[in-house]
């Protein structure tokens, strides 16, 4: 049964949180602080991320504060080449763990759907905008958080902004997280390809009590929603110190692999230790992922790293 208490010393390792404002990101940086790595913070909200920033330097971690929007491709570009400059190209881990759930109807600042452009694209470009820091790193991983959302639906590559169909808040949050698990897999693949020592990686954390679920019931403007929300978050979920674990896992365990995907062990994956966990058929497409890899691409204007 894997806990915090088996992760490796990490001194001497720089990982890169994204979301590490609140929730399952601010956790991973405390823990992963506390073990001794240089951690990166990066977090849209300026205020929030200095809090966060003061929270994880208090328990006597190593860590520093990067601005980036997700949602906007302009602040993704900048955030690369500020961690990039700062760690002099030296990433060890790149978590890509932020992300929004459920919003109503929106649009990035470059006019994608709010969820997968935050939650696939934004990521999806930071990554192959780190890679020449990555590369540099013997054993670097790169961890994608996906979701058991991923189940959802499937992904529709000539509408991933539900621009020719009607926008649904859930389907659109399951497509953004099924495109988190199929850039993993063709990242995975394109890492073996070019022979890098670099390693594609996914977890979930199953129901785990973040802010998500208070975050949808506020953009819905319910309070019996809120109220709802609340009730199952009290009941339902399991604490973020538990939710992370799957992360953590992926990011520091010895004999992770190419492609691997960690979730909970109990309860349909919902809650409890890190284990491997199931994608659905969707998930494993490939050409699905490859084709998502170069709609991407075209998608972002970023090159793919590996090409």
């Amino acid at each position: 049964m894997w806990t915090e208490a088996d992760i490796p010393d990490q001194t001497g390792r720089t990982v890169v949180v994204t979301g590490a404002n609140s929730g399952l990101g601010l956790r991973s940086a405390e823990v992963l602080a506390a073990r001794g790595a240089r951690v990166l913070m990066a977090c849209r909200s300026p205020e929030r991320g200095a809090e966060a920033l003061r929270r994880v330097r208090a328990s006597g971690g190593e860590a520093e504060l990067v601005a980036l929007d997700l949602a906007d491709l302009s602040s993704v570009r900048t955030a690369a080449a500020d961690v990039r400059e700062r760690t002099g190209d030296a990433v060890d881990v790149l978590m890509n763990n932020a992300g929004v759930m459920a919003t109503p109807r929106g649009w990035t600042v470059d006019h994608f759907e709010t969820q997968f452009g935050t939650n696939h694209l934004g990521h999806a470009a930071l990554t192959w905008l780190l890679m020449p820091a990555l590369r540099t790193r013997a054993g670097a991983r790169v961890v994608t958080l996906s979701s058991l959302g991923h189940r959802m639906g499937g992904f529709q590559v000539a509408d991933p902004n539900f621009e020719a169909r009607r926008y649904s808040a859930w389907p659109a949050y399951g497509q953004s997280k099924l495109a988190n698990l199929l850039f993993a897999n063709a990242l995975a693949r394109h890492l073996v390809a070019a022979g890098l020592d670099v390693t594609s990686v996914a977890a979930h954390p199953g129901l785990t009590r973040t802010n998500l679920g208070l975050n949808h019931a506020k953009a819905q403007g319910s309070a019996v929603l809120d109220k709802i929300v609340r009730m199952w978050d009290a009941v339902g979920t399991q604490s973020v110190e538990k939710g992370v674990l799957p992360q953590l896992y992926a990011a520091t365990a010895p004999g992770v692999a190419q492609n691997d995907y960690f979730g909970p062990d109990r309860l349909g994956e919902t809650r409890g230790h890190p284990k491997p966990a199931a994608r659905s058929s969707a998930a494993k497409d490939e050409v699905a992922a490859d084709r998502l890899w170069d709609l991407t691409a075209t998608l972002t204007g970023v090159d793919p790293d590996p090409a």
